[in-house]
């Protein structure tokens, strides 16, 4: 998988996104991706970034509203396959430790 991206979808409302949230990260299990979610949004992984588009554009339609916020930010690294979890690997060997706090 060569494209990796952060996506955030989410209705413009008061109180729990979370129902309108999982439907979205729900609609990303009918492409050819990975993804893991977070609480600022959810990184996909996908083979080309076609693919990356219509998942991305599938979690947006789930959302129902007047308002839906979303924010895709993409690394199509082409050169070489660098996973999420490479990446962050590198920046572990950098600090020598985990990239997490500890507290």
């Amino acid at each position: 998988m060569t494209v990796v991206a952060m996506l955030s979808v989410a209705p413009v409302t008061e109180g729990s996104m979370a129902e309108e949230v999982a439907k979205a990260v729900d609609a990303l299990e009918e492409f050819d991706v990975e993804y893991e979610t977070n609480p600022m949004g959810t990184i996909v992984e996908a083979d080309d970034v076609d693919t990356l588009f219509a998942a991305a554009a599938a979690a947006h339609k789930a959302i129902d509203g007047d308002r839906v916020s979303t924010f895709l930010k993409i690394d199509d690294k082409r050169t070489t396959d660098q996973r999420a979890v490479e990446k962050v690997a590198a920046v572990e060997r950098e600090l020598g430790r985990s990239a997490t706090s500890e507290r």
